[in-house]
Parts: C-alpha cells; structure tokens; sequence
C-alpha cells in the first residue's frame, strides 16, 4: 500500500471558505474544486508546506493570514487507486485581506462560498469533510 502525505488549507473570511477550480495543467483531480493543497517534501513540516502552497498558489503571505486552528491528519482512499492512500495534514486559516487573492497555473478560477454549499461543487474526495473537522475543533 503507498501513502502519500499532502497539506490541504482552508482560507476564511466573513464565514465563508475558498474554494479553487483546479486546472487542465495539474497532474490530478482537473477540474475540481479544492483548498489550497500540496505534497509533503523532504523534511518540510505541514505547516512550513502551508505557508508556501498559501503564498504559492493564492499569493498571500504570512502577514496576509492567521492560524485559526490545524493539524489534524485525514486519511482517505484515492478514488483510483485501490493501493493508495492520501495522508492529509489540514489547516484553517483566516484571511485579513481576501482583495490580495491571485492565482498561480494551478487553478482557473475561486469563489468564497458558505460551508455547507460544498456539496453543491464537484470537489476533491472528502473536501467537505475535511472542513467540517477543522470547523468543529473551532466553533464560532
């Protein structure tokens, strides 16, 4: 069986959360939508890998955010692929100031939705759930 460890990030403001369409140039899930995510390297803790995949992908940085809750580890079945399983580190970040946003290649389009319109969008496996983990170890 073949584990691979990944950093999902949830980005907050005014109680709703970013949701990212992901591009026909990424490897994996196109056309889906997500957090803002990214694979484990080297020696890197997940919350170094955040940050980056934050600044990276969405083009905030440190100051732009704050930590409101994190850590927890996720795992789930990949969707083709009965021998592998995606070890998820995730995040839930609030945004100071969402005007900053601006994507890199890896996504065509973001909105800021309500929690529990995920259901509505065709979204990487277990996004909603992810979410609602994080949102329950934070009421508020």
């Amino acid at each position: 069986m073949e584990t691979r460890k990944v950093v999902t990030s949830f980005l907050m403001h005014s109680n709703k959360v970013l949701i990212l369409k992901r591009s026909n140039r990424v490897a994996t899930m196109k056309g889906r939508w997500g957090g803002v995510s990214g694979y484990l390297e080297g020696n890197e803790t997940p919350y170094a890998r955040a940050l980056r995949e934050i600044k990276e992908e969405v083009g905030l940085e440190s100051e732009d955010i704050e930590l409101i809750t994190g850590g927890n580890i996720m795992r789930s079945q990949d969707i083709t692929r009965s021998d592998l399983t995606w070890m998820v580190h995730t995040y839930l970040f609030k945004v100071r100031h969402p005007d900053k946003i601006k994507l890199d290649w890896e996504h065509d389009e973001y909105r800021w939705v309500q929690p529990s319109q995920l259901a509505t969008y065709q979204t990487v496996p277990r996004l909603k759930d992810a979410l609602m983990q994080l949102l329950a170890n934070h009421p508020q």
